[in-house]
Formats: C-alpha cells, structure tokens, sequence
C-alpha cells in the first residue's frame, strides 16, 4: 500500500511538473532571435525553426555569399529575417552584429551560439594554431557575442541564451583535441553563466548534440592522413540508429530553450557516452584508446602539416553509398558550395 502510494505521489508531482515547465515556457512569437553561424548546417535548420514559431531571426556568418542564399531559403518561408556578415570570433565584430541586430529589430530576446569550426586528426599533427583557432571560433565566439548581447538582454527584462557544445565537451574524443579542448571550455562557461544571471531572468542552456546529420563534413579540416580522416568522420556522421537528423536536433534544441532546460545532450550514445564518462571515466577512456589505436588512422605527419579542407579529401569511401545520408543534408542545408544560383 506504500509503495502504491509512493508511485501515485511520484506520478503526480512529475505530471504536475510537465504541466508547470509546459505553462511557462518561453513564447518565441515576435521575440528576436539571434543564431551566429547561421548560414549553414544546424545553424540554418535552427532558424529555419524558430521562424516556423514566430519568432524574428538574424544570422550571422563570415560568407556573406553563403549568407545571402540563407537568406533567400529564410524569407521563402515567411520569415522576417537580418543577415550580417562578420565573424563572431573577433570582438569588434561580434559587437558589430550585436549592434546591427538591435538596431534592426530594436531588441533581441533570445541568442544563440552557434558558430565553430571543427579540425580532425591525431593530436601529433595539431601545432598551437590548431589548438588557438578552435578555441577562437568555438569558444571566443560565444564569449564575444554574449558579452556584447547581455545589456539587451537584460533591458528586454530577460531571455535566453543557447550555447551549442558537442559531446566533445563532456568526452575526450580521439582525433578531436582541439575541439574537444574549446567544446569542454564552453560547457564550464555556460554553466557558469546559467548560475550567474538566473538573477536577470536570464535563462542559459548548453546543448552538447552527438553525431549528426547536417552536411557539414566537408567544411571541416583534417590533417595527418586527411583521406583517411575524413572517411571515418563521414561515415561516422551517416550511420543510421547512431545519428540525427539536423531537423530533429534543431526541435529538440528550440524547445529546451523555451522550456529553459539547464543542459540537454542529443542523441541516446551520447548520452550513455557522457554517462559512462562520469560513472567510469578509466574505462571509458581505455575503450577510446582501443578505437585510436585499432580504429583510427595512425599519425603520419608533425604539427606543422597542412589541414585539408574536407571538399578537398574525398577518398574511395566517402563520399558512397555509406555517407549518402549526410550527402543530402549537405545540398538542404546550405552546406555545398555551388547549391545556390
């Protein structure tokens, strides 16, 4: 009787806390919106979404080519959509956009960090370079645009801050140490905000997303056995069951900001991969050593080795039939070169 009793109570309160969390979520018709990185890839698809909830959007890229055919795609879906054309990672410009976005909307409610690069073989062959440019465009970014974006947050009497990490943040993944380095630094850093301006009703959450399908391999740059490295990155990003889709991601990234979830890791291997992590981090690191030493492409170049872009590494495997999927997010996504006339 209890335990019966105990189920019922346990039933309710969190059926009463669904209902709360559901009644109070953030409403994002005709809130400003700002998504760095948004000319491609998941940061397209993101704004893609939070205009089909109404809200007002601006992108940010450093291609305003690119940026301008995310426009088009934008406004073909009824959106009311700003571009700027900066780079995030330099102070002054992330300023710049900030600036821009107010300006044309006359506020902004909602900003999320996006931008970021992603380098890709073993650590042998990463110079200080390597290591500052991640750092630069994943976790500089970010700091720039929020601290330029925080006193129109804080004038628009609250709102919402996205950080988007990886589950490189949260697992030293092999062949990934420069952006598992700046992915780790966000995730402290947007913990620390979410603590720090919960008082200025503003809410932070970090979204640490695992393997997914948005096209963006062949913007990434890999180094050491480049062909190799970018075959086992894009098949890696195409399997079925193990990845998702950018449309699915950007949903379940929108509504944990209306929800104002503290953090959210997509994808269910990287969430046992994360838990694993934090349960057993000596096991689970002896696996990663295994995958490095068995799986992955031995090292054969030294730091200085030059990063091939991944347009510039295809190889007999990718692309194929095997990285088909994240072939077609590429031409949806804004991800290919030559996609837009």
């Amino acid at each position: 009787m209890k335990a019966a009793r105990l189920a019922v109570a346990v039933t309710g309160g969190y059926l009463a806390w669904r209902a709360y969390r559901w009644l109070n979520r953030f409403d994002l018709r005709d809130k400003v919106a700002l998504v760095t990185g948004g000319s491609r890839g998941l940061g397209l698809v993101m704004a893609r979404e939070l205009i089909a909830r109404g809200a007002r959007v601006a992108i940010c890229a450093r291609d305003p080519v690119e940026m301008a055919g995310a426009l088009r795609d934008l406004v073909d879906r009824g959106g009311q959509v700003w571009g700027h054309a900066g780079d995030a990672a330099v102070a002054e410009q992330a300023a710049d956009i900030v600036r821009s976005v107010v300006s044309h909307f006359g506020r902004l409610d909602v900003v999320i960090n996006n931008a970021g690069i992603i380098q890709v073989g073993p650590v042998e062959t990463m110079n200080l370079a390597d290591f500052e440019a991640a750092m630069s465009n994943n976790f500089w970014s970010a700091v720039h645009v929020t601290t330029a974006a925080l006193p129109h947050l804080k004038s628009a009497g609250g709102g919402r801050i996205v950080n988007i990490s990886s589950i490189g943040g949260k697992v030293g993944i092999p062949h990934l140490a420069t952006y598992c380095a700046s992915k780790f630094a966000l995730v402290g850093y947007s913990q620390t905000l979410r603590a720090e301006l919960a008082k200025d009703g503003i809410v932070v959450t970090t979204v640490c997303p695992g393997l997914m399908r948005t096209g963006s391999h062949g913007h990434g740059f890999f180094k050491g056995d480049h062909r190799a490295e970018y075959t086992w990155f894009s098949i890696s990003g195409s399997l079925p069951f193990v990845t998702m889709s950018a449309e699915s991601a950007a949903s379940k990234i929108v509504n944990a900001c209306q929800r104002g979830d503290a953090e959210i890791i997509l994808t269910l291997p990287a969430q046992a991969a994360a838990m694993a992590n934090q349960i057993a981090p000596s096991i689970t690191t002896a696996c990663l050593a295994a995958v490095n030493q068995y799986l992955l492409p031995p090292s054969d170049g030294a730091g200085d080795a030059k990063a091939a872009p991944g347009f510039e590494s295809h190889s007999r495997w990718a692309p194929s039939l095997l990285t088909r999927p994240n072939e077609l997010a590429e031409q949806q996504n804004n991800e290919a070169p030559t996609i837009w006339p």
